[in-house]
């Protein structure tokens, strides 16, 4: 297919960042905004980029997002995230923490703490925490896998269901307008399922860019979660269904 020079530069800059927004855009080309929403619109048409309100993602589908590209997607607002749910969580704590660069931001955040007993199967959160001598890491067993560090597969879920601990750190790919809970590999939701299961509260951390997105993949309901941390909750389906089912949304943005 054929695509003009800005569009390959569009393109490039959505896969190096994560996302794109048309203003930011407009600025970038000298254009104006309708110009960019234009470009946007016939990208994702070609299933190049994902739409998105004010701008796109890549990539489209429901591949999920490079690792790398990940990180840099709301970086700002994982972090206030991680340390509303440290804050959350006291000294001497047992807990779990789950794959995804969000729950990563989380670890960091704990680095102050003290006595903490850290499961994952995460090998970033347990290359991070493992040197404060504060910290006990226990990493699970399984497959690595390559992309993102995590550990999956029955070996891990046999795991983690030796333990019973007092807080899950949990993140999702996606979460849908019902409540639901997405991801898109099943090995990794047998896991998260698995946490779930053997934690006395559940906080699941997740920024606004995941209201957008969509995965095949059910991890479970937002009613299973205890805490529900994000940047911010604009739609009123995801805050009635909180407080139906007695979820404390923490918006970090407000």
């Amino acid at each position: 297919m054929f695509l003009s020079s800005r569009h390959n530069e569009i393109v490039q800059m959505a896969k190096d960042q994560g996302r794109v927004l048309v203003d930011d855009l407009a600025q970038h080309f000298s254009v104006t905004p309708q110009t960019i929403r234009k470009d946007l619109n016939d990208l994702c048409e070609q299933r190049l980029l994902t739409r998105i309100h004010g701008g796109a993602l890549f990539p489209s589908g429901i591949e999920n997002v490079e690792y790398e590209a990940r990180r840099k997607i709301a970086a700002d607002e994982k972090d206030a995230i991680g340390r509303a749910a440290a804050r959350l969580i006291p000294d001497h704590a047992s807990l779990f923490i789950n794959i995804g660069t969000t729950t990563e931001a989380v670890s960091k955040a704990l680095l102050d703490h003290d006595g903490l007993m850290v499961i994952t199967n995460n090998i970033n959160v347990a290359n991070r925490m493992r040197v404060y001598p504060s910290i006990e890491v226990v990493i699970a067993g399984g497959v690595v896998r390559g992309s993102d560090g995590g550990v999956v597969g029955e070996a891990a879920v046999d795991f983690i269901k030796q333990f019973k601990v007092d807080y899950a750190v949990i993140g999702a790919s996606a979460i849908d307008h019902d409540g639901a809970l997405l991801d898109f590999d099943f090995r990794e939701v047998k896991v998260a399922q698995a946490i779930i299961a053997n934690a006395r509260h559940v906080i699941l951390v997740a920024d606004a860019t995941k209201f957008e997105r969509t995965a095949p993949v059910r991890i479970g309901h937002l009613s299973q979660v205890n805490t529900f941390i994000t940047d911010r909750c604009d739609l009123t389906a995801i805050r009635d269904r909180c407080r139906d089912a007695g979820v404390d949304l923490v918006e970090t943005a407000r």
